[in-house]
């Protein structure tokens, strides 16, 4: 790989970080806006959710005119979009406020983050081509990592609102940096196959024969993994403190506990790239499960909790890293960015339940044992789907037999 190369992933690793960092911006920010503001947390739930919103018509919309017209302007504009809609957020007084920055934040990132997850395989050799995307997206786990360790900081200096101008303001030079890395560098997309067809709505190809069926197991891992992730990752600063823990502590715990997710999911997509791609989902999942239920049947410990945590929510995030992998040994690169937008739309129909559903668990002031332990059914569902994932590799295989395999 050229240097040029090397610089492009290390700045579209830096689009997955600003990502990471804004999801848990908002959930750290809840449970110190009811001292400041006045609001209730348990209000929050549909301001979650209106990212994820965002996110979904972003990703389905906006996010396929990668594949047509290029990614860099998608990957510049969203990334300088999310950036001015976070500084916006820091501005909030009331609910309403939050829920529109928040949904246009979700459609600026739903623009940008699949032509990243694109451009990211383009660019990596093509047997490493689910590492090299997991690196890249590792820059998720990094944010919200950076996000729970720095937030008392941050907060001692700027109040709550630090949280969004800090990644508000990376994300403008981000999207800057990477208008003039990407000009002239490798190319924006990888050239469409000419024997391809032209289809002038490439998302609905992934809803007909023969791509419906992979792209189903891939959307639906998707679907329940994000609801996990955004469940624990919109609630835990605001659960952990049932379990006596105090706020700051809560938020480095989830940071501990996510940043566990850039080593398991370099891991396992290392394992994608060289093992049976099912088995390997099915043991990250079933990892993620087995944490989950043992903290429902344990006392609260900090330290066997947050052990726990970076296996279970470590998984979530490392989860999020693996599939876009997968991707792109399910679907030609014609198709990358549509499979990955839409499956970040089908996707979000799963996540818009996790906030909502943490926000009646907390209204209903459920134990933080059973509030954690309801996170193992999402990832048993997963290991059953990951199950089918050898059955939907052999759809590429029958259409492009030169496809790698498992």
């Amino acid at each position: 790989m050229t240097s040029r190369r090397i610089i492009a992933l290390v700045l579209l690793a830096g689009v997955f970080i600003m990502e990471g960092f804004d999801i848990a911006a908002m959930s750290l920010a809840v449970p110190r806006l009811e001292v400041s503001l006045g609001l209730d947390p348990a209000g929050f739930g549909w301001v979650f959710t209106a990212l994820l919103v965002g996110l979904g018509l972003g990703g389905a919309l906006i996010a396929p005119l990668g594949d047509r017209f290029g990614r860099r302007t998608l990957i510049v504009l969203g990334c300088l979009g999310t950036g001015l809609a976070t500084l916006g957020t820091a501005s909030s007084s009331d609910i309403e406020h939050f829920l529109f920055w928040r949904t246009v934040t979700g459609l600026a990132l739903g623009a940008c983050l699949p032509n990243v997850s694109a451009l990211s395989s383009e660019l990596a050799p093509e047997k490493m081509r689910a590492t090299l995307m997991a690196v890249v997206s590792a820059g998720i786990p990094v944010g919200l990592a950076l996000a729970g360790l720095l937030a008392p900081e941050l907060i001692a200096v700027l109040g709550w609102q630090g949280l969004f101008l800090v990644p508000g303001g990376f994300a403008v030079v981000l999207a800057g940096t990477l208008f003039l890395a990407l000009e002239g560098g490798a190319p924006a997309r990888e050239p469409a196959d000419a024997a391809a067809p032209k289809a002038k709505l490439p998302q609905l190809v992934l809803f007909s024969a023969p791509w419906l069926f992979p792209f189903a197991v891939f959307a639906a891992m998707l679907a329940f993994n994000a609801l996990n992730l955004y469940l624990l990752n919109s609630w835990l600063p605001t659960v952990l403190p049932g379990a006596g823990l105090s706020l700051d502590d809560a938020a480095r715990v989830a940071g501990v506990a996510n940043l566990a997710g850039l080593g398991i999911g370099i891991g396992a997509s290392l394992l994608l790239d060289r093992w049976h791609k099912g088995l390997t989902l099915a043991l990250l999942f079933g990892s993620m499960a087995a944490s989950f239920a043992m903290i429902a049947l344990t006392a609260p410990d900090q330290t066997r909790w947050t052990l726990l945590l970076m296996v279970g929510v470590g998984g979530a995030n490392a989860g999020g890293m693996v599939l876009p992998g997968l991707c792109a040994y399910l679907f030609p690169a014609r198709l990358l960015s549509s499979a990955v937008g839409m499956g970040v739309l089908v996707a979000r129909l799963g996540a818009f339940a996790g906030p909502p559903l943490g926000g009646a668990m907390i209204a209903a002031k459920v134990p933080a044992q059973t509030f954690l332990g309801v996170a193992a059914i999402p990832a048993l569902v997963c290991v059953l789907v990951a199950l089918l994932v050898s059955r939907a590799l052999l759809v590429r295989q029958r259409v492009e037999p030169a496809a790698v395999t498992a």
